[in-house]
């Protein structure tokens, strides 16, 4: 195959790979339409939180061991835009993962 030719051909071999990415971005914007961002989560309304001011929380068992459910809860004082709380009675603050689920 002559030089010219096969230049050409990768010319025209580049435009449609360029066509075809471009058509897959567009799709996949397209379908992205409507649905939440992974960043939403950090930009939800207050009632949507895991925790609210003066709800009762309980460490998880492994984290305080030899202490009875009573001595592991504490009153949730401030729940901060990252997701943390903190606590009355207790220093420091603390993610949802620290402590039992409610049932």
């Amino acid at each position: 195959m002559e030089t010219r030719t096969k230049r050409w051909l990768g010319v025209v071999a580049g435009l449609a790979a360029g066509a075809f990415g471009t058509t897959l971005i567009v799709r996949r914007r397209k379908s992205m339409r409507g649905k939440k961002s992974i960043y939403d989560q950090y930009n939800r309304a207050s009632a949507d939180r895991w925790a609210r001011p003066g709800m009762s929380v309980t460490f998880r068992a492994e984290l305080m061991p030899g202490r009875d459910p009573a001595e592991r809860t504490f009153r949730i004082t401030k729940v901060l835009p990252s997701g943390r709380v903190t606590l009355e009675g207790f220093a420091g603050e603390h993610t949802e993962t620290e402590f039992e689920h409610v049932r």
